[in-house]
């Protein structure tokens, strides 16, 4: 695009713009776009390149694009996508919505502070445990409500799944040596060519499930921003069906692989036990590592591009070489293989076990199973619906534990450490248990917790906003129906003081 500098030099000066602007105009850029922040308004131009992944070639190309961006991301984020707007040119001057030849496309933005971006709030330290459950419950809600057809599904064919990872591996081979090692690149290929082998099934299940959808596809810290305090995910990928059409844990593995490449494995646990408590498919734990691997080789990748960009200045190229050195290594290492541990939590309601719970599972990286969410999952009851006492009959016990005790099979032996998070006031239930954890030779803990009966009445009658259907009423009975460990748990027991402060110490 000959007339590309020129286009960049005017939309930096104020006159270029039907209304006031903030001075100077900030220009960002990535690989495929350049950025201009007015002030009120951003403009979004496409760059005239095609890496194969997409396509902006060509004048229509980006008109079309820049159309699917904005109609995708009006669902998630309204209030800051508003149009797309020509460019045009009359001799050597380009306008905005002029009357000259159409030369380009911009789209039109609402500007947010760039302070309320998540990128930067993490910067400041400022994005807290709270704000990962709320991103997590976000998340979780546009999943559920994604579109999903016959044709977004058939996006989960295992062929499809792999040409756009072996896609990534043919573009990344002109960096081996520079920023990736021939033994990084060798051995991450290699696993996903295996799981591409050897779980065919588990990514036919994801498909028959409905997990393929209409995702946000690049979900990382810069691309989720507040807005008027609330969560906003917004730059969905809109030039790629093959990025876009995923399966669910694509887009939650974006998000847990940028927040641990920040060294912020608890914030990233936060929002995957919150998202997977929300949709109950603890099942899509299956195909985490896969993505994972695959989101932080996205990232090594696009860093690696920059590094072949005229556009990008020296310094520039230096990060962007850095962060491609990272994302490949992180790539790299999510491809290996962990022993998994369990912990067992037991006490009344109330004694603080989903507290130490939640504690130790972003300490472990764990995966918090709450007894509570599993129940109405099972019972088909959204977790803020009270349930009555059809849910809580000895079979629906039964069938509760039970899934707790498959799920706990089913995280270990992937290599997770699993938390599960529920009364465990019998013999009968504790055993199934710690029989899993010595035949598969998976370390065990049994976390008992305890405090004085008024403390957990008070307590239990404090909540609010909390999905556990307990009452300070049945703390009685609880009390009375607890079985005492065996010589055989005792071994395993660990007691967690009313303080919790004894967790850090397991």
């Amino acid at each position: 695009m000959s007339y590309e500098l020129g286009i960049i030099q005017q939309m930096q000066q104020p006159e270029f713009y039907p209304h006031p602007v903030k001075e100077p105009i900030e220009l960002l850029q990535t690989h495929a776009s350049y950025v201009f922040l007015t002030g009120d308004y951003t403009y979004k131009i496409k760059k005239s390149v095609n890496f194969g992944f997409f396509d902006y070639s060509t004048l229509e190309k980006r008109q079309h694009f820049c159309q699917e961006e904005l109609r995708m991301n009006r669902d998630l984020a309204p209030e800051i996508y508003l149009e797309v707007l020509p460019i045009t040119c009359d001799g050597e001057r380009y306008t905005l919505q002029g009357k000259g030849a159409i030369i380009e496309y911009a789209i039109k933005m609402r500007q947010f502070p760039q302070t309320m971006l998540w990128s930067h709030l993490f910067e400041q330290g400022e994005l807290t445990i709270e704000w990962m459950e709320e991103l997590g419950r976000t998340v979780a809600a546009f999943h559920q409500s994604a579109k999903t057809n016959d044709y977004i599904r058939s996006f989960g064919e295992v062929e499809k799944i792999k040409a756009a990872f072996d896609e990534n591996y043919q573009q990344s081979e002109p960096y081996i040596g520079r920023v990736q090692t021939q033994q990084q690149f060798e051995e991450t290929k290699q696993f996903s060519d295996r799981f591409f082998e050897c779980e065919r099934d588990l990514l036919k299940q994801r498909q028959a499930r409905g997990k393929i959808r209409e995702v946000h596809g690049d979900l990382h810290l810069k691309n989720i921003c507040l807005w008027e305090g609330k969560v906003r995910l917004f730059d969905r990928i809109e030039f790629n069906e093959e990025f876009r059409f995923v399966d669910t844990m694509y887009d939650v593995a974006f998000a847990v692989m940028d927040l641990e490449a920040r060294g912020r494995v608890d914030l990233g646990n936060a929002f995957l036990n919150t998202y997977l408590e929300r949709t109950g498919d603890w099942e899509g734990l299956q195909v985490l590592p896969l993505y994972l691997s695959r989101q932080a080789y996205v990232r090594a990748k696009v860093n690696s591009f920059l590094l072949d960009d005229a556009a990008v200045p020296p310094e520039e190229k230096e990060k962007a070489k850095e962060a491609a050195e990272n994302y490949y290594r992180l790539a790299w290492n999510y491809t290996k293989t962990h022993r998994g541990r369990v912990a067992m939590m037991s006490g009344l309601s109330g004694s603080g076990k989903s507290t130490v719970a939640r504690q130790l599972g972003r300490e472990w990286g764990a995966i918090h199973l709450r007894s509570d969410a599993v129940r109405k999952h099972l019972a088909g009851l959204d977790l803020q619906e009270r349930g009555d006492d059809t849910i809580y009959t000895p079979e629906m016990n039964q069938k509760t534990y039970g899934r707790l005790l498959e799920l706990a099979e089913m995280l270990v032996q992937r290599g997770f450490s699993a938390i599960l998070d529920a009364k465990y006031d019998r013999v009968a239930l504790r055993k199934p248990v710690v029989e899993l954890c010595e035949s598969l030779q998976v370390p065990l803990q049994i976390l008992y917790c305890n405090a004085p009966l008024d403390v957990l009445r008070d307590r239990v009658a404090a909540r609010s906003g909390d999905i556990s259907d307990a009452t300070p009423e049945l703390l009685a009975r609880q009390r009375a129906a607890f079985e005492s460990f065996t010589p055989a748990e005792q071994r395993y027991v660990r007691a967690v003081e009313e303080n919790f402060n004894s967790v850090k110490m397991l």
